[in-house]
């Protein structure tokens, strides 16, 4: 039934044909279980395993590298001699490499659509409802519950479904719908209203109407939002994606160069004079090529560099669900917070007080106290004036206190489960419930109770003293209730009631004021002088909300009190004596303001999206940094009604300076996380209710207190385990740190595929003998290149990461100054790397010692060919050349390994140290190298051998210059020679002599 709460309640009897008393009929129920199902959310029928796995091959590199994987399979196939199996080898281990990728992929898949299926947490297991089969209320299972029926929900209970009050059965009825609004609501007997399930009632007593029920409820409506939710691709992602496209292109126009510059070689004696076969086998280098130019193993330590920032962040208690959101967190420019329960603490908390010390006429001296501890747990002090006051000898205290735990129904609870505190009941009462326990009026032992015991000790020992004997409950018009008590232990049945309420309708109803254990009339002057503290504790920073607690020394007889008329009750809480003011608010978390500071200061700016009222959330976005006491609120707080009159070009700007948005739908929530997207704005959202998941799932990061919902942790990306606010900013920090290092792990990687790619296009274009094959570039690209690429993901963060803007997300991965580096250093790898090989054919002493004329010509090399006369043309087909140039490039990368360190930080400002696990990868990366020379069958599959000590010296001599060569790029990078200036030869000897000065003296 649509809009329920608009129609009269004859109406929606009508609607379903049910009556109040009796309720639906079986037959009824059946067709309307029929019609509308289960009342409860259908399994969300996922992708099918297939589909994932093929979505793990959209990937374009991933594309290339399989495409390169079925031609190389084609050609092994094809290859004859001894060659055939090696030839295997390597298609075989790209789809290797693949399959993995596909595994690690689809598990991810599968853990990550988890948040529809948690929302059925929140659907209570069963309901109490009218049926025509029974005269009274029976208990049956939640999900049997169908529109129409007629339900009772109580104190205690979950909402079972959509239902629409009809009558209250009690004074008042109180609903907690935090879960759903980020707010307590107050239902009065006037306002028909509906509540959704997984809502609880606070205090009170109701009857209702299922409305709708399963995926027609709100939570189904929510449920259909979250599934029509597209998760937007990570700036990483995206850069990855945009990196490959640039990749595939360069790859492609290599390859087809390198093939085209050899066509004048296809048909060289080498390939039997046969021009398919030449074709084929520079078609082979082509594919040699590809594999030399993709890095295969970056994915990988993508992923592994990622799962390592999330362990990072898991002790600092930031559990992260998504791995791209850890790099994501590096970029956020924009936090969207909750406030109830992620800004502030969700529990409702006392922090000042007064009583009145002395009155005379009309002047008043008053005693004000604050009262420390933010949560449920009956832990804090009270002082005045800065000291801690023992309350028992208050006498004024000691009334107040008995107040507050007499006019209260609700307790403290201990979940042993969590190991905290709890509210039972509703939270404004609760947080007196917190304050007796607090004050300790009659200095009730309580350390050595348990924390079970613990909970209400202090309540329990008034309540011993004081029998309630009836409640008067609220109500609108009077804007208070009240207790009417008798003494346990005394034989006078001389009745008392306590009263708490709305300062303006109680203090109204006064007449005197208590003052120690006496009272005194309530002059004029003395009631404004109560009234201005009130006000200045309403509307001060902290805008608190106050309660006046007094008392009725000689009320009515309770024979003589008509207590079914409530109208009557205003009357009896009539002539009533003020013994004091409580002020209370929902606390902010005690580290929230540094964490504010600290977000303010990396450039993200903050903004707080509440469902609570605006004077609140302004007065908690002073009180924790976010607005400041000069910022203008007109522009920069708006209430979601406020929001909606705007114009769509008003509305964008109100979301480019807004910093606060109260009284909001969780709709105006994605409408306002879609705004800042479309300003190209990284957006977190921070929240802990059901209300917050679908603007978790649709902002880049979706951040859940760990004591929220399960529905906003399956939907977020992040979980805060200890709800602190602070640790967002601890994980924005390790996001900037591995994307600083991912940018030096792609470098490294990076600069070993291009100098891959410079020494199979240089052998290709000077017509020298290969000096690489592809299963020895895939072992270097996956195996000794990445393990120090994963090492390189424990760099320590720079040391002002946190001083910086966030980086634009439309930041190229790559760029014009990092490329030139990329290119520069490699051309010396695969200069290094064919010179290695030359070296062994033209200057070894162990080598064939050939010309120039005779490397580059080696395919016309053949008995009748003058220019190779007394040469063994099988020389060509020695192992050392490709043992030199393979140990060459492993070298290399080692060294480079160490340049990667940090962007522009010399080695010696930065040593090796610095990064221990680097220093034992780049070990293992030349032992793994030395396994597969010196241990038999491996060099056989790699086609190497051993080599002696002289030619590992030349490896040495070729290799180390490339540490210079970065440390030249480096300090021409942190002395802004990005337009390519050449400084002056003096100015870098001086630089260089400085820093290693600075490293000698330290």
């Amino acid at each position: 039934m649509e809009n329920a709460h608009t129609k009269s309640v004859e109406e929606v009897y009508s609607h379903f044909c049910v009556n109040e008393s009796t309720g639906l009929s079986l037959e009824e129920v059946k067709r309307q279980k029929e019609k509308w199902g289960l009342n409860e959310l259908p399994a969300e029928i996922g992708k099918s395993l297939w589909e994932l796995v093929l979505e793990q091959f959209e990937d374009l590199l991933v594309r290339i590298l399989l495409l390169a994987a079925c031609i190389s399979f084609v050609l092994a196939w094809f290859e004859e001699g001894e060659e055939t199996i090696t030839a295997f080898v390597e298609p075989f281990v790209i789809l290797l490499i693949l399959i993995a990728n596909a595994i690690v992929g689809v598990w991810q898949e599968r853990n990550a659509e988890d948040a529809i299926e948690a929302l059925k947490e929140y659907e209570p297991e069963m309901g109490k409802v009218y049926r025509q089969d029974r005269k009274t209320v029976q208990r049956i299972k939640a999900r049997d519950l169908v529109p129409g029926d007629i339900v009772e929900v109580a104190v205690g209970d979950k909402v079972p479904a959509d239902i629409r009050i009809c009558s209250i059965k009690s004074t008042t009825l109180r609903v907690d719908q935090s879960i759903l609004t980020g707010k307590t609501c107050l239902l009065m007997i006037s306002q028909p209203s509906n509540y959704f399930p997984g809502t609880n009632i606070a205090s009170g007593k109701a009857v209702g109407v299922v409305v709708a029920s399963g995926v027609n409820t709100e939570i189904g409506k929510i449920r259909d939002e979250m599934a029509a939710t597209e998760q937007e691709k990570t700036p990483l992602q995206q850069k990855l994606d945009e990196f490959g496209e640039q990749l595939s292109k360069v790859i492609s126009l290599i390859c087809i160069a390198v093939w085209i510059i050899n066509i004048g070689h296809f048909n060289d004696p080498v390939h039997g004079g046969s021009w398919i076969r030449g074709a084929v086998y520079y078609f082979k280098i082509a594919v040699a090529l590809a594999v030399a130019a993709i890095p295969e193993g970056l994915p990988a330590v993508i992923t592994t560099c990622l799962a390592l920032g999330t362990r990072r962040m898991a002790k600092k208690n930031a559990i992260v669900r998504s791995l791209p959101s850890v790099e994501t967190l590096g970029c956020t420019s924009v936090i969207c917070s909750d406030k109830t329960g992620t800004l502030t603490t969700n529990q409702m908390s006392v922090c000042r007080m007064f009583v009145v010390n002395k009155a005379e006429g009309d002047s008043c001296a008053l005693s004000e106290f604050t009262i420390t501890g933010s949560t449920y747990a009956p832990e804090g002090e009270v002082y005045q004036d800065g000291k801690p006051v023992k309350t028992s000898q208050h006498d004024a205290l000691v009334e107040l206190a008995t107040i507050c735990a007499l006019c209260n129904d609700s307790s403290l609870d201990f979940n042993e489960v969590k190991g905290v505190y709890e509210k039972v009941g509703e939270a404004t009462e609760t947080a007196l419930t917190c304050l007796v326990e607090k004050m300790n009026v009659f200095d009730t032992e309580v350390l050595n109770l348990s924390k079970i015991d613990r909970a209400n000790a202090c309540n329990s020992v008034i309540k011993q003293l004081m029998k309630k004997e009836v409640t008067l409950e609220f109500s609108r018009d009077r804007k208070s209730m009240s207790v009417y008590c008798t003494p346990n232990k005394s034989r006078s049945s001389m009745g008392k009631m306590f009263v708490k309420g709305a300062p303006e309708g109680v203090i109204e109803r006064c007449t005197h004021v208590r003052v120690g254990n006496s009272k005194v009339p309530l002059s004029k002057g003395i009631k404004e002088k109560i009234m201005s503290v009130i006000r200045e504790y309403g509307t001060g920073r902290d805008t608190l909300r106050c309660l006046a607690l007094a008392t009725r020394d000689s009320p009515p007889k309770l024979e003589d009190m008509i207590l079914s008329d409530p109208l009557k009750f205003a009357a009896y809480e009539s002539d009533l004596t003020f013994v004091g003011c409580v002020g209370m608010l929902d606390p902010p978390r005690q580290e929230v303001a540094a964490s504010i500071k600290l977000c303010r200061q990396a450039g993200i700016r903050v903004i707080m999206i509440t469902g609570d009222n605006k004077g609140t959330a302004v007065a908690i976005c002073r009180r924790i940094g976010i607005l400041s006491e000069e910022d203008d609120v007109e522009q920069m707080a708006f209430t979601g009604r406020e929001f909606d009159e705007l114009s769509p070009a008003a509305q964008r700007d109100a979301v480019t300076n807004a910093r606060c948005f109260a009284r909001v739908e969780p709709s105006h929530k994605s409408k306002i996380v879609e705004i800042l997207q479309g300003f190209d704005e990284i957006t977190a959202m921070t929240g802990d209710g059901v209300n917050d998941a679908p603007a978790l799932k649709k902002a880049e990061i979706g951040i859940s207190m760990g004591s929220g919902t399960a529905v906003a942790k399956s939907a977020s990306e992040m979980v805060l385990a200890d709800d602190n606010f602070s640790s967002i900013v601890a994980a924005v920090e390790e996001g900037r740190a591995i994307y600083n290092n991912m940018k030096q792990f792609i470098r490294y990687l990076i600069s070993s595929n291009v100098g891959e790619v410079v020494c199979i296009f240089l052998t290709a274009a000077l017509g020298f003998p290969e000096a690489l094959i592809p299963v020895q570039l895939l072992w270097v690209n996956l195996v000794t290149d990445g393990l120090p690429a994963t090492a390189l993901g424990f760099n320590p963060p720079d040391l002002d990461i946190m001083e910086k803007p966030p980086r634009n997300a439309k930041e190229p991965l790559i760029s014009g100054w990092l490329f030139f580096r990329y290119l520069a250093i490699g051309c010396y790898v695969g200069a290094a790397t064919v010179g290695a090989a030359a070296w062994w054919f033209t200057v070894s002493e162990d080598g064939p010692q050939l010309t120039l004329y005779q490397l580059s010509h080696f395919l016309q090399c053949a008995p009748d060919n003058p220019d190779f006369d007394g040469l063994d043309c099988h020389v060509f087909e020695s192992p050392y050349p490709m043992t030199m140039a393979l140990s060459v490039l492993v070298t290399i990368e080692m060294c480079n390994a160490l340049n990667s360190l940090s962007e522009n930080q010399s080695l010696l400002r930065m040593p090796p140290w610095e990064n221990i696990w680097l220093l034992g990868a780049i070990c293992l990366s030349m032992s793994l190298h030395f396994l597969i020379l010196y241990v038999e069958p491996l060099p056989v599959i790699f086609q190497i051998t051993p080599l002696d000590t002289t030619q590992w010296m030349m490896v040495l001599k070729i290799s180390l210059p490339v540490i210079l060569l970065d440390e030249l790029l480096k300090f021409v990078a942190r002395r802004n020679y990005l337009d390519f200036e050449i400084p002056a030869v003096s100015e870098l000897f001086v630089e260089l002599y400085r820093e290693f000065t600075l490293f000698y003296d330290n």
